[in-house]
C-alpha cells in the first residue's frame, strides 16, 4: 500500500518519537484544521486516549475569540489543567505532519507555562 505525503511524515515523526521516547512518559497528539485545533494525551502501552481537548468544545466555543493562535492558547490552558488533575506533567510532544511553528509553537510553548514538561 502506498502512502501519500502527509501519512509519510506523520508516520516518520511519530515512529521517530516513539522509537526515543522514555517508558514513563505519554504521547501528546497534535492536529489542527484551517479553523480549529485538537490535542490528545494517549497512552501508548495500552493504546488508549487519556485526555483530550479541543477548540470545538462547548465552552471554548462560547468564548467567542476568532483568532486562531488565541484558540490555541486557550485549548493548551485546558488541557494543561485537565492534565494537573490526573497528575500528569511528563510527556513527548508528537506534532505530526506540522512544523514546530506558529499555532504549533503556541500551544507548546502555553503549556511548558503550565508546568507540562516535554
Amino acid at each position: 500500500m502506498k502512502l501519500n505525503t502527509s501519512a509519510r511524515k506523520k508516520y516518520r515523526v511519530t515512529n521517530k518519537l516513539k522509537k526515543f521516547a522514555k517508558s514513563d512518559r505519554f504521547r501528546l497528539s497534535i492536529f489542527r484544521s484551517s479553523k480549529n485545533i485538537f490535542a490528545q494525551i494517549i497512552d501508548d502501552k495500552k493504546n488508549i486516549t487519556l485526555l483530550s481537548a479541543s477548540s470545538i468544545e462547548k465552552d471554548i466555543k462560547e468564548s467567542k475569540t476568532t483568532n486562531k493562535s488565541e484558540l490555541s492558547k486557550i485549548v493548551a490552558e485546558k488541557l494543561a489543567k485537565k492534565a494537573q488533575e490526573k497528575k500528569i506533567s511528563k510527556i513527548y510532544f508528537d506534532r505530526g505532519i506540522y512544523k514546530y511553528h506558529g499555532r504549533i509553537k503556541i500551544f507548546a510553548e502555553t503549556l511548558r507555562k503550565n508546568g507540562m514538561e516535554f
